[in-house]
């Protein structure tokens, strides 16, 4: 292994070859986007009362991927859960 100041040529070769079989860099987080059902099921809240949410900036916004399909960022409705739980303590 060959060390140049705190730079890791070893790690480095690693991190370049992870990055390019999976086309993601190993350092971000894997986001998912999900789709109504999912979130239904994650939040235990009813369409008509998410959407009302929505309006009212109280709930994680969806994003259209189509004319009528939405989907919302995994990671933005584990942080809405998360501050549910924590308002509640």
């Amino acid at each position: 292994m060959t060390k140049l100041g705190d730079y890791d040529m070893a790690s480095s070769f690693v991190a370049n070859t992870v990055e390019t079989e999976t086309g993601l860099p190993p350092a971000q987080p894997q986001m998912r986007l999900i789709r109504l059902p999912e979130v239904i099921a994650r939040v235990g809240i009813k369409r008509s009362s998410i959407y009302q949410r929505m309006a009212e900036g109280r709930f994680p916004k969806g994003r259209a991927i189509g004319p009528k399909s939405t989907v919302w960022v995994e990671s933005e409705i584990d942080a809405w859960i998360s501050s549910v739980i924590g308002s509640e303590n």
